[in-house]
């Protein structure tokens, strides 16, 4: 049972993380296209959907998944795991602060720059990499 939830956590974790890299990316292109009114209008249609249908579930699939696994090998007292709960912790707020700009964006209330989100962009890939170094190093 254990491998199918580590595939079922991979795969919803790389579905959380398209989300993550793909939606900062779409706010550059709104914010840089903000007078275009039939562009704008599409993008915030994209905007939802990605965030709305996929991000959300994926997120909380990925969450869900690697708490089970982590009770279920028995590694909660691991402190490489708790740094990367952690972690997970700062990507989970990531996320819910792409859900805020999105908000301000679908009421046309952010004032953010097309630069403001390139750099805003890197984040996850950073976390991606703590995360994934922890896993695979379990330095602690």
């Amino acid at each position: 049972m254990y491998n199918w939830i580590l595939w079922f956590h991979i795969l919803s974790l790389i579905s959380w993380f398209a989300v993550l890299i793909y939606l900062p990316r779409l706010f550059v292109y709104h914010a840089e296209n903000i007078e275009n009114e039939g562009f704008v209008k599409v993008v915030k249609v994209m905007e939802m959907k990605i965030y709305r249908y996929i991000g959300v579930p994926a997120m909380w699939a990925t969450v869900i998944s690697g708490f089970y696994m982590s009770f279920e090998l028995g590694l909660a007292g691991n402190g490489w795991l708790h740094a990367k709960i952690l972690f997970v912790v700062f990507l989970m707020a990531y996320f819910f602060s792409l859900g805020r700009f999105r908000n301000q964006f679908l009421e046309d209330k952010c004032f953010k720059s097309g630069k403001f989100f390139r750099m805003y962009n890197e984040v996850p890939t950073l976390l991606l990499m703590v995360v994934v170094g922890l896993v695979i190093f379990k330095p602690f």
